[in-house]
């Protein structure tokens, strides 16, 4: 047994995870090409082989950006997951009503605004629209961001009833202004660790810290454009920098669980 192994045989591992943050490419249905990259198939298929020896009991299917503001592919992908995934989709402010409802009904909990890959650009009505949203359909927005560009969206974010940010905000300099957000109530998700600067030790202790309803633990499958893919050591990782079992089934289970209404 190495050493890496031993001490992951010695860190508490969390007894149940939702998934708060994966992706799935059907190439069934079209892809757009973005920043120059197209990513390869990762089915519904493929994600229950990849996290097959996880104690995984439901999850978030979040559209990437090269699925621009196409769902075709979700609602089957949703189905086959079954009731305990519920799904993120990009949508334009200018989306009707009845998209909305719609796509609620099919299990869409909330809106990506994907200001990293340039699916949005612009956040002038970023208020008026996640406030449209909640009232409408309960929905909320998640927003992928580069923390160090924060300083523009925090006094917008916190106007919202309910938000979170992706991949503990990717820069080890913002972290500063990430625990504003988890101090004002925005959702922090620990996901993307081979995409991001950030000490996910540090962040994390910080965070629970800050407000321990905060922190989402997701697995961000199949990990493209990451330096490197997800493996089962961030798990470790994370449970690692909490104090107790039940600060992991807060962060690995239970935040998740209350944020997307999803049942334990």
């Amino acid at each position: 047994m190495t050493a890496m192994d031993q001490k992951i045989t010695d860190t508490p591992q969390p007894g149940r995870i939702i998934d708060a943050h994966l992706h799935i490419y059907n190439d069934a249905y079209p892809l757009i090409e973005n920043q120059g990259f197209l990513p390869p198939p990762f089915s519904v298929e493929d994600y229950k082989h990849r996290t097959r020896d996880l104690p995984i009991v439901g999850g978030v299917v979040v559209s990437g950006s090269s699925q621009g503001f196409d769902q075709k592919y979700l609602k089957p992908a949703l189905e086959k997951l079954g009731d305990q995934f519920v799904g993120i989709t990009n949508l334009p402010s200018t989306v009707s009503d009845e998209k909305i409802l719609s796509l609620r009904d099919s299990g869409v909990r909330g809106v990506r605004v994907n200001l990293k890959r340039g699916v949005v650009s612009g956040l002038d009505n970023l208020v008026d629209f996640g406030m449209r949203i909640w009232d409408l359909a309960g929905w909320h927005l998640e927003i992928y961001v580069d923390s160090r560009e924060l300083d523009e969206i925090i006094p917008k974010l916190i106007k919202l009833p309910k938000v979170s940010v992706d991949h503990l905000g990717m820069a080890r300099s913002g972290l500063s202004q990430i625990r504003k957000l988890a101090e004002a109530g925005v959702h922090i998700k620990a996901s993307g660790f081979g995409r991001t600067e950030v000490n996910i030790v540090e962040a994390v202790k910080i965070l629970y810290e800050t407000n321990p309803d905060c922190l989402m633990f997701g697995t961000d499958l199949p990990s493209n454009r990451a330096e490197r893919p997800f493996n089962r050591t961030d798990i470790s990782i994370v449970a690692g920098a909490l104090n107790s079992e039940d600060a992991i089934d807060k962060v690995f289970a239970r935040n998740a669980a209350e944020f997307y209404k999803i049942k334990l």
